[in-house]
């Protein structure tokens, strides 16, 4: 359910934005809101206070964001509060998000490595995903797990191409199990 709401009302912002073409600048905009929201828990709080009368919290919205963000954004906030949407707000986002990415050819690789990789590396890692995927640009996430014991792994969207040391053996140690009981 929590997904086809953050769809439908992502898309619309999406389509709004795309018509007006400015998915970018609301993209940057979306970002520093949901990073305000994100440092304002109270907010969130207030937001979903069962005690507190809709149109107080519309109230509440038109003060605190209306002329300071985007009239389409305000709208959405608007419309999320009104029809009580308001904690699906970040799925809405990140939907938007992806969407407008989607639209830039912009793929987000996740890259989970045993030991910090260097400049050079990255570099490398990045090219020879741009090179493969079809992406014109790269939003890179490394993340160090030494448990992998060595190689890597990368998922890009729900792909996962999973060339660790860990995999391996524990594959082999399968083969082995099998050998042993076969």
């Amino acid at each position: 359910m929590a997904k086809l709401v953050s769809k439908t009302y992502g898309e619309a912002l999406y389509e709004v934005a795309a018509e007006a073409g400015r998915t970018s600048e609301l993209m940057e905009e979306i970002r520093c809101v949901g990073e305000i929201l994100a440092a304002n828990p109270a907010f969130d709080e207030l937001m979903g206070h069962p005690g507190i009368p809709k149109q107080e919290k519309l109230q509440v919205v038109e003060d605190v964001f209306r002329g300071r963000i985007s009239d389409e954004l305000a709208g959405l906030l608007e419309i999320v509060v009104t029809k009580e949407r308001y904690k699906e707000l970040p799925a809405i986002f990140a939907y938007f998000t992806d969407r407008v990415k989607e639209e830039q050819r912009t793929g987000m690789a996740y890259v989970t490595t045993a030991v910090e990789l260097d400049a050079a590396q990255r570099q490398a890692v990045e090219a020879r995903l741009l090179e493969t995927s079809g992406y014109a640009g790269m939003e890179m996430h490394y993340e160090v797990d030494a448990s992998i014991i060595g190689g890597m792994i990368i998922r890009i969207n729900d792909r996962v191409v999973d060339s660790s040391v860990r995999t391996k053996l524990n594959g082999l140690k399968k083969q082995l199990l099998q050998i042993q009981l076969g």
